[in-house]
């Protein structure tokens, strides 16, 4: 019996440093899901509302609209409530600590790749896996 093909996840990736927008989108872009990226709160909520994602990854700390305020936003609205979201923060910032309405936090100072991956897992199961790019 041939393998299902799974639909590819839509991600928003939200975080105002390029590099970390550049690995996660990567990442993710490599194991064959739909990304699109913002680089603060501000700018991610009319995309939220464009594309439907079925994942955030956001940064904490933005100019404009920070993460905890662009979280809020989020959870204020029926549309976007139940969307997983997976904070990016500093190891010793406090916001995995703080942060309750994220459902994982991965560290900006430790291996983000492999946190991605079991972030991923934690909050999506199967649908996280996608294709594994094959080069």
């Amino acid at each position: 019996m041939p393998a299902q093909s799974q639909t590819p996840l839509v991600a928003l990736v939200v975080d105002d440093s390029m590099l970390i927008r550049h690995t996660v989108c990567r990442f993710l872009e490599e194991r064959g899901h739909s990304v699109e990226s913002a680089t603060n709160g501000e700018e991610a909520l009319p995309i939220v509302k464009r594309i439907r994602p079925d994942i955030i990854i956001t940064d904490m700390q933005m100019p404009r609209m920070s993460g905890t305020e662009f979280i809020a936003a989020l959870k204020a609205q029926p549309a976007t409530a139940n969307i997983p979201i997976i904070i990016v923060a500093g190891k010793n910032s406090g916001f995995d600590a703080l942060e309750h309405r994220a459902d994982f936090a991965i560290f900006k100072d430790i291996d983000i790749e492999a946190q991605l991956e079991k972030a991923l897992e934690a909050a999506l199961g199967s649908r996280a896996a996608g294709k594994t790019a094959s080069r």
